[in-house]
């Protein structure tokens, strides 16, 4: 391990950083989790900061988990998806996509699905999702069909598995280590924690992740966590890459409304030690 830390803090001091191309702009935003208020100041504040920054190939990279666990899961999925008319907008596919998906055709991802978040996905359908929890499978189904529209469906299936720009991979929870991008696994990607997580060697680019809640930016040697658990703690966070620049903007929820907050990220606020200890 001493000779791994070693090794970052060597490459941190020669000045080598993982760096977008010239002439790119990259927004991260982390888990919305059906929090539609915070959805929408950081759409506006991601708007606002792009035409600060002057002209650039812009890219914004939704990290999955669009839905559950907030009230406004239909109507983000709707944003995001106007949002993408009108820029280059990807996303990812969270395991929470990967569950409602599933919810469609197998009765056990039905019930993960209601168990994780997916009473208030339902809710902002229209449904009762306590109720759909009663129900046989078959008459659930039905219902589901009904009430969540076939587009916002083929939006989901749409959504990526990983992506890279320059040299970063931008992917929902993480990769197994040691394993090369082409042979990773989906459900790695949109489930996986451990080895991830405590991995302090080289994972091939610098990872962006979702998926693990931690208090602030969880930025490591290998990796940026930006899920700071919108849905629960009212804070929803972007990182923008630029260069070889890093800096956040966050909306959170304060009693007078929603605050905008922006900080630039440096290479001290990096945690070289095991960056499991979360």
């Amino acid at each position: 391990m001493a000779q791994i830390l070693d090794k970052l803090f060597r490459q941190k001091k020669s000045g080598r950083q993982p760096a977008v191309p010239a002439g790119q702009r990259v927004y991260a935003v982390g888990d919305v989790h059906g929090r539609l208020d915070l959805f929408t100041a950081l759409a506006q504040a991601i708007e606002k900061d792009d035409k600060a920054h002057g002209p650039a190939n812009t890219t914004v990279v939704l990290l999955g988990d669009l839905v559950d666990r907030g009230p406004g899961s239909a109507r983000v999925l709707g944003s995001a998806r106007a949002w993408g008319k009108a820029r280059n907008v990807r996303t990812l596919s969270g395991n929470h996509e990967e569950m409602f998906l599933l919810s469609f055709y197998k009765a056990t991802a039905l019930k993960s699905f209601l168990r994780f978040g997916g009473i208030e996905t339902l809710s902002s359908y229209g449904l009762d999702g306590e109720a759909i929890a009663e129900m046989p499978f078959e008459q659930a189904q039905i219902q589901l069909a009904r009430a969540v529209p076939r587009e916002d469906r083929e939006f989901m299936r749409n959504f990526e598995t990983m992506i890279t720009i320059g040299d970063y991979l931008f992917v929902h929870a993480g990769i197994r280590p040691k394993v090369p991008l082409a042979e990773q696994s989906g459900n790695d990607c949109r489930w996986i924690r451990e080895p991830f997580l405590s991995h302090i060697g080289d994972l091939g680019h610098f990872v962006v992740h979702g998926h693990t809640v931690t208090d602030d930016v969880d930025m490591r040697g290998n990796r940026i966590g930006v899920d700071t658990g919108a849905y629960m703690s009212g804070v929803l966070t972007a990182l923008c890459l630029e260069g070889t620049e890093k800096r956040l903007i966050q909306t959170e929820v304060e009693p007078s409304g929603i605050r905008i907050v922006s900080r630039e990220l440096r290479d001290s606020d990096a945690a070289l030690s095991m960056p499991g200890s979360l």
